[in-house]
């Protein structure tokens, strides 16, 4: 996770420019007020390196992997808590730029980019294991702090004695799978933004003189799903099959379904899926926006799906919202940035990566739908009325099955005039009796007092199990076939 830290008052040129006013000091005198907090910042850092008998590492290079140095260095003086190395670099920052307008006559400061010194302080927490804070040495010194929750809760299993295996970055092993599973849903965001306050102090002391604390907001979020196997031959055995699943039937439709998110035509953000292979194995990545799905193999033993998202707001959820009245009411409203919005924010990340992960299931094994394909096959009778089955080689019934498992009706559900907008010269009587031959089969069921129908968990797994079996199976095999 990586989260940034502003200062209220001055991360805005607006704010910096207020301050400047009411401390008398002239606007283009900027660059002196800001010089004595630049060098009481490089003072600190220079103490802190000799409290930890270890010397600040200027690094020239760009191109300098600091997670390869700092490895070197833990293998040497261990995991222990305590600082661990500090690199400084030259780097782009924001800052502000004195301005004078000379049609209004005002003078104040402008945004601007520069370039200035900063540090990265690595070191070993108690509770949230190795982290590193990034400290620009030029105003408003807006902070980057990263840290991981592996290393979170492998320190809470060892507090409560729960033996584990930590490799890299994943668990591959725990003596308690549920209880660790207990611990990671119950972490307390007033903690962790008392630890975020506490490294500010260390680190950055200089926001005392403007009266304020740190604001934390989330940059970017990471939520995996580990599936540990036993053996690598187990995950071997499925794995290359899961990947040409996941490259050749996930659709925009099914990324947006996954994300909880309705695809629409007005929709201008980047979508679709990459396969990478690296030094570690494979990877298949689905975008949308600011956020990706990920699958690939630790190892060759745990299976991981990872969502990212690096724009909280993308996501949508309910909650309580401030007008600029004063007034106050819940509603469905855009994901704050702030640190807060954690906890709903790991539950919408948990549900995109369970969605794919049902999703991907379906086909692990093809003679898990053979039953429940029989049964969609066969015709279902009612009241003396026989209603046909349905088959996937017929080409009005693919047409249904393919507009029924569009991602918006996952969402907020289908209805006879939403379907005719897709199922092109179906009247409403027609689209009836469509969706009474599906309840029949028990693919689609009904909500309560509402004229709105969803997909079963079996007509998921019979549509999604059909069409990849005809796609990624009888088709080629009928090509093959024809060529031979």
């Amino acid at each position: 996770m990586l989260v940034f830290g502003t200062l209220p008052k001055i991360c805005y040129a607006e704010g910096m420019t207020s301050l400047l006013y009411e401390r008398k000091i002239r606007i283009f005198d900027y660059p002196r007020f800001a010089e004595p907090f630049r060098d009481q910042l490089r003072e600190n850092a220079e103490r802190l390196a000799a409290a930890s008998g270890i010397e600040i590492e200027f690094l020239r290079k760009r191109n300098v992997r600091k997670e390869d140095r700092v490895k070197e260095i833990l293998s040497k003086r261990g995991e222990q808590p305590g600082l661990v190395c500090i690199f400084s670099a030259m780097e782009p920052c924001s800052t502000y730029k004195p301005w004078h307008d000379k049609q209004s006559g005002k003078t104040y400061l402008r945004p601007d980019d520069g370039k200035c010194l900063h540090y990265y302080f690595y070191f070993v927490d108690d509770e949230l294991g190795l982290c590193y804070v990034r400290v620009p040495t030029w105003l408003p010194c807006r902070l980057q702090i990263y840290f991981n929750g592996h290393n979170w809760l492998a320190a809470r299993l060892r507090k409560q004695k729960i033996s584990y295996k930590l490799v890299d970055n994943a668990f591959a092993e725990i003596a308690n799978w549920t209880r660790a599973q207990q611990i990671a849903d119950g972490w307390e965001i007033k903690r962790l933004h008392g630890k975020l306050d506490q490294f500010a102090q260390t680190y950055c002391p200089i926001h005392r003189a403007f009266g304020v604390a740190y604001h934390w907001s989330v940059d970017q979020c990471e939520y995996a799903t580990d599936i540990v196997f036993r053996r690598q031959t187990d995950l071997g055995a499925i794995y290359g099959n899961l990947t040409r699943t996941a490259i050749h039937t996930v659709k925009p439709d099914n990324i947006a379904t996954f994300l909880g998110r309705k695809l629409n035509a007005q929709y201008e953000g980047e979508m679709g899926n990459r396969f990478n292979i690296r030094i570690e194995g494979t990877r298949i990545k689905h975008t949308m926006g600011p956020v990706s799905l990920k699958l690939y193999d630790k190892f060759g033993l745990i299976l991981r799906i990872e969502t990212t998202v690096n724009d909280l707001t993308f996501f949508k959820h309910y909650r309580e919202v401030e007008h600029r009245d004063g007034t106050r009411e819940t509603k469905w409203a855009s994901m704050q940035k702030t640190i807060y919005s954690l906890p709903a924010l790991r539950e919408l990340l948990e549900a995109a990566n369970r969605r794919y992960l049902e999703f991907l299931s379906t086909i692990e094994d093809p003679r898990n739908g053979r039953d429940k394909l029989d049964k969609l096959s066969q015709p279902v009778r009612q009241q003396g009325r026989s209603y046909p089955g349905f088959n996937l080689f017929d080409s009005d019934d693919e047409a249904l099955f393919r507009v029924i498992a569009r991602g918006e009706f996952n969402i907020s559900g289908m209805q006879n005039k939403t379907l005719r907008r897709f199922l092109r010269g179906k009247n409403s009587g027609q689209v009836s009796r469509l969706l009474k031959r599906l309840r029949l089969h028990g693919l689609i069921k009904k909500v309560g007092h509402a004229y709105k129908y969803y997909l079963t968990r079996l007509g998921k797994d019979v549509i999604a199990t059909g069409l990849k079996l005809k796609e990624l199976v009888v088709i080629p095999q009928l090509a093959c076939g024809h060529l031979a």
